[in-house]
């Protein structure tokens, strides 16, 4: 029974708080999902540029007994 009046004063508390944001609160929240975002496409981005940056094999692409390819 304790255990249950301890929970529904955390669970009160908690809802009553909930409700308590400033500006100051939504803009940092909103920053922080901004950046990952942000973080998420430009990582996305590097990986296409990089891909479409890497050098080419001027005689083609070959595969040894292992399948591991190699450039000649």
């Amino acid at each position: 029974m304790k255990k249950l009046t301890a929970a529904a004063i955390a669970t009160i508390a908690a809802l009553s708080l909930a409700g308590c944001n400033t500006p100051e609160d939504r803009a940092l929240g909103g920053a922080g999902l901004g950046a990952l975002n942000g973080a998420a496409i430009g990582g996305a981005g590097g990986a296409i540029v990089g891909a479409s940056t890497a050098p080419r094999c001027p005689y083609g692409t070959y595969r040894d007994a292992y399948g591991n390819v190699y450039c000649r």
